[in-house]
């Protein structure tokens, strides 16, 4: 399972999402899901993850958004974790989200506060 390309995309993703969360999704790689943990550790984390071009807040920012708009709360919890850990504030995660609110609608925007708010809770509830 290793190579370049996997350790380069394995490190970039611990270090946005954290040991934890990268630890418990290898711990549930099986045999049916095995090349799908290898191609997004590979392709998204190690190739453009690691692109020259936008710094990683900027990747999370962009994150936010398609998230929402593809309404994937399970994604955007962890994205916002890991936009936390790119540098972003809670201010200027709720300015990404309200922008939604325009472009992905209401509803969308209402989820991703509601996921966010669960989200800062849990890490409050972890210092």
């Amino acid at each position: 399972m290793t190579d370049a390309l996997w350790d380069k995309g394995l490190a970039i993703r611990r270090e946005v999402l954290g040991d934890a969360h990268v630890d418990r999704s290898l711990a549930a790689v099986d045999d049916f899901n095995l090349p799908l943990q290898e191609y997004v550790t590979r392709y998204a984390w190690g190739d453009i993850w690691s692109r020259p071009g936008l710094e990683r807040r900027d990747r999370s920012i962009l994150n936010l958004g398609m998230l929402v708009a593809l309404n994937r709360p399970d994604e955007l919890k962890i994205h916002l974790r890991g936009a936390l850990r790119n540098g972003l504030t809670r201010e200027e995660i709720r300015e990404c989200l309200l922008q939604t609110v325009v472009y992905c609608g209401a509803p969308a925007a209402l989820d991703a506060f509601r996921t966010a708010r669960a989200v800062f809770a849990e890490l409050e509830a972890e210092e």
